[in-house]
């Protein structure tokens, strides 16, 4: 599912490499995402079962919201996107 994830994400014009070359925003979400997948020892597929309820937790108002507030928002981010690539291939 992480293959497809990185796919979706290039799909919406997402960055792969910096103009120097090193990893952007597609590796970064896709990082975020396996963290997240570790941290609670689930699956990308069990993830992606309960997308909804996890993203929330993360969202402001949610028992992880500072969580979900690191580096901008970008475990916010790549949640978000992650439900709507679930949503896409649903």
């Amino acid at each position: 599912m992480k293959e497809e994830f990185e796919a979706y994400l290039v799909s919406k014009g997402y960055s792969v490499e910096t103009p120097t070359g090193k990893p952007s925003t597609v590796h970064d979400y896709c990082g975020r995402i396996e963290k997240i997948c570790k941290d609670r020892n689930i699956t990308w597929d069990k993830l992606a079962e309960n997308i909804v309820s996890i993203a929330a937790e993360y969202d402001v108002g949610g028992v992880k919201q500072d969580v979900g507030a690191q580096s901008h928002n970008a475990v916010r981010s790549a949640l978000l996107q992650f439900k709507e690539f679930v949503e896409s291939i649903s």
